[in-house]
């Protein structure tokens, strides 16, 4: 009996350890919760400048990147290389319910676009108390490297490959069929490639995190160098027009970001190495 009590008190703290870890989580997911809902309710109410503006903008002609992008070709030499046509679909709904559940659909996501420093924030005050006071002091400014990373690829999203997107996309031409695209899946195509590019240039922090861990080293990352030119190089053919310029645009940032995920992986497994 007096060898049993210590074990079974142990089993309580352990217990009550893991309980508390539940609570905690479940704090952050709800203030995770709170705070891309009240960004999602912001954009819900602001509804006809995020429709008017924000996501019907790409598909104008007077949208800022295609005046840009006419502007560099027509100053590089290149004529109108770069100069886009008028999209000529029309955009639809097709269910009772259409308009308004993308109204929700895209507030939703939008919400978590704008409330994504506050979540990863919640996600570091989770995972920091099982840190180590030097790899806390180590991951300082991790948050709002994060947060920079995540918004510069947002805006890569909308205003390179989104435009692209939706003017190869638009445009392409199958003999006689008439291209009537409905609002769910243009909004889906608009949100999921800003969401996706954002998360995308979230690869130098993964990266980091997976070295600290030793599940990354630069060695692994040089080994698939290759497969991932090849995969980026593929991505940007599909999604761009099947012009050189469009598609080293969508190529040529996310391959910097593997490049200086490599240099970020080098120097977590050097510091590693120099506390070891």
């Amino acid at each position: 009996m007096a060898l049993d009590q210590p074990t079974e008190k142990k089993t309580e703290e352990a217990e009550m350890g893991f309980l508390d870890h539940l609570e905690e989580l479940r704090k952050r997911l709800f203030w995770s919760a709170v705070f891309i809902l009240s960004a999602g309710i912001t954009l819900f109410i602001c509804k006809s400048w995020l429709f008017e503006t924000v996501l019907f903008g790409p598909r104008r002609i007077d949208f800022a990147s295609f005046r840009a992008w006419c502007w560099l070709s027509e100053t590089i030499g290149a004529g109108q290389t770069l100069c886009v046509q008028e999209i000529r679909y029309e955009l639809i709904n097709t269910t009772m319910l259409g308009n308004f559940t993308t109204h929700i659909l895209v507030s939703a996501i939008g919400g978590f676009i704008i409330a994504f420093p506050l979540v990863f924030w919640q996600g570091w005050l989770f995972i920091r108390p099982a840190l180590k006071m030097a790899e806390v002091k180590a991951a300082n400014g991790i948050g709002l490297s994060s947060s920079a990373l995540f918004f510069t690829g947002v805006a890569f999203g909308y205003w390179v490959i989104a435009p692209l997107s939706l003017q190869f996309l638009g445009n392409y031409e199958l003999g006689d069929v008439e291209a009537r695209i409905s609002v769910m899946s243009y909004m889906k195509t608009i949100a999921s490639i800003t969401l996706a590019a954002g998360l995308i240039f979230q690869l130098p922090v993964v990266v980091y995190f997976l070295s600290r861990a030793g599940l990354v080293t630069p060695e692994i990352l040089k080994s698939y160098r290759r497969h991932a030119l090849v995969a980026i190089l593929v991505i940007a053919a599909v999604i761009t027009p099947p012009d050189l310029t469009s598609q080293v645009l969508v190529a040529l940032p996310v391959l910097v970001l593997y490049e200086v995920s490599i240099v970020i992986s080098r120097r977590v497994i050097k510091r590693n190495a120099e506390r070891a």
